[in-house]
């Protein structure tokens, strides 16, 4: 009755921890979603539109404005020179972008090459499909790329590298140096790349994002992905966007129009607003969320946790080992969930086996009092 494969992933760790959160009136930073809205000018024009209409199907590639707003961010930010029509495809959400951009490259028996830890789609997709993942990893608290393991796992049957930076749950923005690498070995064994960025407006600490795309040999071989929800805290209108060589958008399209085909008009013309925000905007949201994370924190230290640093993304991972626990990570935030009232994460979920057991995410994209309820909480618990 049930897909082989589909069928052994149980439910996913962030719903799991988010009911146990519901359950004991926990204050839930496992789960990555802002606890405001967004913009209120990107939201009234979206109910504007939706007022005035058309509210019937919007082209399947997504509405001109969108795209061409996508267009327009990928000159403005990273020098792109994309071309709307043939390069730029609008999503219900990033995940859908990742399964379209899986289905429509892959066939079965080819060979993806994976850098744990995982966003939780990435795999059961790759796998439905037939396609072979090629796992390696980087680990905390230094997140080190395994050069030599990636050099490994690439052979003549690699299609795709999935690539994503800024990176979740590390925290991790890959760097030049080992964006050049990662480039290298994609033009070595004639393969491409599917780019998870779907927090690149969310990089800290004067860091810049730099697509795969931008390097050497890289435009022809990339698909970039980007994330609406993200870059304007409107998780639950699930706009995604793709950017990629006519040929590969080609195919990647032909999956699109089978899963979803179209996305809500009024959310697509209220996002290409967004998109054409003052650099002020981006500024703002970038040093709000970074105070966000330097609130949590400098309170989890105090606490007792080792707190790595955290380059970008919403998320923050800790080592609780200093807090004398004797139990694994999932152990661990049931513990706090029920007996201090903080929900968090267990980084050994981000991977397939023998991942680490003594580290823990913590999501800090939400407000400050919250954010300092949950450090007393933690603080009275552990005294």
């Amino acid at each position: 009755m049930t897909n082989n494969i589909l069928s052994e992933y149980g439910t996913t760790i962030f719903t799991t921890m988010s009911a146990l959160a519901v359950e004991h009136q926990s204050i839930n930073l496992g789960q990555g979603f802002p606890d405001v809205d967004g913009s209120e000018e990107v939201r009234r024009i979206a109910a504007e539109a939706l007022m005035t209409g058309p509210n019937q199907y919007p082209p399947m590639m997504g509405v001109p404005e969108l795209r061409q707003a996508v267009a327009e961010h990928n000159k403005r930010f990273y020098g792109l020179d994309v071309d709307w029509q043939t390069e730029v495809m609008v999503t219900s959400g990033a995940t859908e972008a990742l399964c379209d951009c899986f289905m429509g490259l892959l066939n079965p028996g080819d060979e993806v090459v994976l850098i744990e830890p995982l966003y939780d789609s990435y795999l059961p997709i790759i796998r439905h499909i037939g396609a072979v993942p090629k796992l390696v990893r980087v680990e905390p608290p230094h997140w080190e790329l395994p050069r030599q393991a990636l050099e490994e796992a690439f052979s003549d049957k690699t299609k795709l590298l999935v690539l994503n930076s800024p990176m979740n749950p590390a925290g991790k923005v890959f760097n030049e140096d080992e964006l050049s690498f990662l480039a290298g070995l994609l033009e070595k064994y004639d393969a491409y790349a599917v780019c998870d960025e779907v927090y690149e407006h969310l990089v800290f600490d004067g860091l810049k994002h730099q697509p795969l795309m931008t390097f050497k040999g890289m435009r022809d071989r990339c698909a970039r992905i980007g994330s609406a929800g993200k870059t304007f805290s409107l998780t639950g209108w699930k706009i995604g966007y793709i950017t990629a060589p006519p040929a590969m958008m080609s195919a990647i399209a032909k999956a699109h129009q089978f899963v979803t085909f179209t996305t809500p008009p009024n959310l697509q013309k209220a996002v290409a607003a967004g998109l054409r925000f003052e650099d002020s905007y981006y500024q703002t949201f970038v040093n709000e969320m970074q105070a966000q994370r330097d609130v949590l924190s400098s309170g989890l230290k105090e606490v007792g946790f080792e707190v790595l640093n955290s380059q970008g993304t919403y998320f923050l991972t800790c080592d609780f080992s200093p807090l004398g626990f004797e139990g694994d990570d999932a152990a661990f935030c049931r513990h706090i969930t029920i007996e201090a009232g903080v929900t968090a994460v267990p980084t050994g979920a981000f991977y397939q086996q023998g991942g680490p057991r003594n580290f823990v995410r913590f999501c800090f994209c939400k407000q400050e009092t919250l954010l300092q309820e949950a450090v007393s909480r933690l603080k009275r618990f552990f005294g």
